[in-house]
């Protein structure tokens, strides 16, 4: 591998640690009450004012980039808080209101410019004694027998203070102090005064204004002891609060200053003081009481979460990464209480930021419970894409005005285990190198990724298969090379196509397939069948010269024919491409023909060259002898017609009369049988005394077939080809004769075929003479073999031996 390509793969190893070592920004957890941190069970009063700063988020990067703030709402609900991007600060922009809105979600997010983290918080919206008691079913008219006794109930008027806790209380007392009735401040319940009656005569309508007032725990009336002029009389604590209450210094209302779970508590002794102030305004006389206050059944505990050691809200636990689906963390040890009774005791656990891989079990307590968490999705336990695992356990009161909860932490610590298969970056690898790269060269490299680590993220390779032989790879680094020995041959093999397989430590393992292909390089030239080639060229109809090139692809192996010589070069003319020749259009007879040159040859001598497209080219030379003949000499005579068709393929011609004769030899064995097992069958039905003469046996089949062998070398030994004495004026020296010579006889066929006797042929040539070893007839001069005939049959007297020899056919 290049330097380059060296640098470029180091380049992006070292991005990809980078990538891997950036860890997300996350929040701090200021625990509950906090202002300061991730907002968890962050809780507002309804009456804070629009604008106010009421939190402040904040954490931190590992890597100590800057990180900026983000807070969202479903976009059904009202954006109630808006956030400083970069110091966190969230501001209230909407009005609150517990009775409409008591809890608020939003979704906190902080970002590092890489990674996002996101979080949904729940905000709790406290009550304010904001709203007043409303009767219901206003006004009430209560028709009363003026006889009723005294001490008697009347009727209960009913209000509601949509205020929660103390604020939501209400307690009930007449504004007119000298009524002759009374109402029980806490059920409403309207009595006639113990010493009172009631008389229709005197009137026949009372109006009762019954005041509804909350918060108030209990009135104390204090009454001047001068009935003319009494002083005004003002109500103080003097102790026992605690700050926990106060008192209405004119009216004598003590109410509850702080919420119910502030309240620490059951009996609270207070002393209040009464001080009359005289006209001037000083002090005059005072006086002491004492007022018990008992707190029944107040949900003034929260639920705790403790562990082996007391309350904690923090839990951490080491584990294996994927463990079985429905398993417990039994490395937890965590137990939940409410201190509460009755239905202040009932709440309900829940996971935040768990996305479904966990689940609690219990998920309503009364008083307490052993905290369960089972795997809930074991595919997301995963070490490769979260190390730590982050999740809060909550508990909220069900049933209670207050919903008090608390909140613990657990940090869950995954193990790595060998759970990943290493991956190939592609499924293919296709790869292109030269024929003549030497032994030991780079083809291509691949690479597998085992996210494990340690010894379990190691990964080596290898290659397998029918086309892997010529080839090694590097085992870790997945370079794929060449063998030191191998020697490539692009016209041998092209393709190779074999597998690579990246396994880790323990056996598991990725396959890919790799795809080589050899570039051709113009190594081959182009070849001729023979250095002479010998074509027989009927007017009008071109001959084809041919050269193969063993070279793989184009343009190497294309070729383009000229003639690089000819005497006269005016005769032939040739396609560059296909190679045909031809003669030129102005020769249109053999007399044309042969009145170009003196001798008047009819056998011409070509150079020929066939030349390769490749770079360098590559070319080869032949000569080629052109046999000239014209179409009314064939018509005449349809063996020379036959000899010319087969003269570039002598063992054409031996093939048509070998398939002949085997096909007479069939016949013949096939009528013989036939007739052998008539006979025998006939014979079966004869007297018994018949007279049985016997027959002759017919000759083996092996005995024919020689008789046929010797028959076909009787007749293949009458071409024998006599050499002429060199003739000066031809141009390819062929012999010639003052006389034509005489055409040899057809093989004679088998003999139980009818007899066709010879036929005597001529046609014209000067290139040779075939003489018959028997004595023929004096020749016919009206009947002469022409040279072509003789020609034609001495070329494929030739062709015939020298094939016969390597091929072994046999007549």
């Amino acid at each position: 591998m290049r330097r380059g390509g060296w640098a470029a793969l180091a380049l992006g190893l070292l991005r990809l640690c980078l990538a891997q070592a950036n860890f997300a920004p996350h929040f701090f957890d200021n625990g509950v009450g906090s202002t300061n941190g991730n907002m968890a069970l962050f809780s507002l009063p309804e009456d804070t004012p629009v604008g106010s700063h009421v939190y402040t988020l904040n954490g931190t990067d590992p890597e100590g980039d800057p990180i900026s703030y983000h807070i969202s709402f479903d976009p059904s609900a009202r954006s109630v808080f808006s956030v400083d991007p970069t110091f966190g600060n969230i501001t209230l922009v909407e009005e609150l209101d517990r009775e409409r809105e008591d809890e608020i979600e939003a979704i906190i997010s902080i970002s590092d410019g890489l990674n996002l983290v996101a979080e949904k918080v729940v905000i709790l919206v406290t009550d304010a004694n904001d709203e007043a008691p409303r009767f219901i079913q206003e006004p009430y008219v209560v028709l009363v027998p003026e006889d009723i006794p005294a001490g008697s109930s009347i009727f209960k008027v009913h209000a509601v203070d949509r205020d929660t806790g103390s604020g939501g209380s209400v307690t009930y007392f007449l504004q007119n102090l000298h009524s002759p009735f009374a109402v029980d401040r806490h059920s409403g319940v309207l009595r006639l005064q113990p010493e009172a009656t009631l008389d229709y005569e005197r009137s026949r309508t009372h109006y009762i204004p019954v005041v509804a007032k909350g918060s108030e725990v209990l009135k104390v009336v204090a009454m001047d002891g001068d009935r003319g002029k009494p002083n005004r009389i003002l109500y103080s604590l003097v102790n026992g609060s605690d700050g926990a209450f106060e008192i209405n210094q004119t009216s004598g209302d003590i109410s509850v200053r702080q919420s119910p779970a502030q309240l620490q508590r059951e009996v609270y002794e207070l002393h209040v003081q009464v001080t009359e102030i005289s006209p001037v305004g000083s002090p005059a006389a005072q006086a002491i009481v004492p007022v018990t206050i008992r707190i029944v059944d107040l949900n003034n505990h929260p639920p705790t979460f403790y562990g082996e050691s007391g309350p904690q809200n923090r839990f951490e636990l080491s584990m294996n990464e994927h463990p079985p689906q429905g398993e417990i963390l039994r490395g937890l040890k965590i137990t939940v209480n409410d201190s509460d009774q009755g239905a202040n005791a009932k709440f309900n656990l829940q996971l935040v930021g768990a996305r479904g891989i966990f689940r609690v079990v219990p998920q309503t307590v009364l008083n307490e419970a052993q905290v369960t968490i089972i795997v809930e999705n074991s595919a997301a336990i995963d070490f490769e894409k979260s190390k730590v695992l982050t999740f809060k356990l909550l508990a909220v009161e069900v049933n209670t005005p207050e919903k008090f909860s608390s909140t613990a932490d657990v940090v869950i610590q995954l193990l790595d285990t060998n759970d990943n298969v290493p991956k190939f970056n592609s499924h293919y690898y296709v790869a292109r190198i030269p024929e003549n790269a030497p032994g030991g060269s780079s083809v291509v490299a691949v690479t597998a990724v085992d996210p494990d680590t340690g010894h379990w993220g190691e990964v080596k390779y290898s290659i397998y298969g029918t086309g892997a032989d010529l080839f090694l790879i590097h085992p870790s680094t997945g370079l794929i090379y060449t063998q030191p020995w191998a020697s490539l041959d692009a016209e041998a093999t092209a393709r190779y196509n074999f597998f690579v397989k990246a396994e880790d430590m323990e056996g598991k393992y990725s396959v890919a397939e790799v795809f080589i292909t050899l570039s051709d390089v113009n190594d081959h030239r182009p070849q001729f069948g023979n250095s002479i080639q010998k074509k027989t060229m009927v007017l009008g109809t071109p001959v084809k010269i041919e050269a193969i090139d063993e070279d793989a692809e184009e343009p190497n192996n294309l070729v383009d024919y000229s003639i690089t010589h000819a005497e006269p070069a005016n005769v032939f003319d040739i396609d560059a491409h296909t190679g045909e020749i031809w003669l030129k259009n102005s020769i249109r007879s053999l007399d044309a023909l042969h009145n170009i040159t003196p001798g008047r040859d009819c056998i011409w001598s070509l150079e020929v060259q066939a030349k390769d497209r490749g770079s360098p080219s590559f070319s080869t030379t032949a000569l080629l002898k052109i046999d000239i003949t014209d179409a009314e000499t064939l018509s005449r005579s349809p063996m020379a017609a036959f000899l010319i068709q087969t003269k570039d393929n002598p063992m054409k011609a031996v093939g048509v009369l070998a398939g002949t004769m085997a096909t007479v030899v069939a016949i013949t064995v096939l009528i013989s049988t036939a007739t052998f097992w008539r006979n025998k069958k006939s014979n079966k039905v004869l007297p018994v005394r018949r007279v049985v003469r016997k027959r002759s046996a017919p000759a083996p089949r092996t005995i024919r077939i020689e008789w046929l062998k010797s028959k076909s070398a009787k007749a293949a030994t009458k071409f024998v080809l006599k050499e002429k004495p060199p003739n000066e004026n031809c141009n390819n020296n062929s012999p010639e004769s003052s006389l034509p010579p005489r055409a040899p006889a057809l093989p004679p066929p088998p003999s139980v075929a009818p007899s066709m006797g010879a036929a005597h042929w001529t046609v014209p040539t000067v290139s040779g003479s075939l003489t018959p070893q028997q004595s023929q007839p004096p020749p016919n001069p009206k009947t002469m073999g022409s040279p072509v005939q003789s020609t034609l049959i001495s070329e494929l007297k030739q062709k015939f031996e020298k094939k016969s020899v390597h091929s072994k056919a046999y007549f």
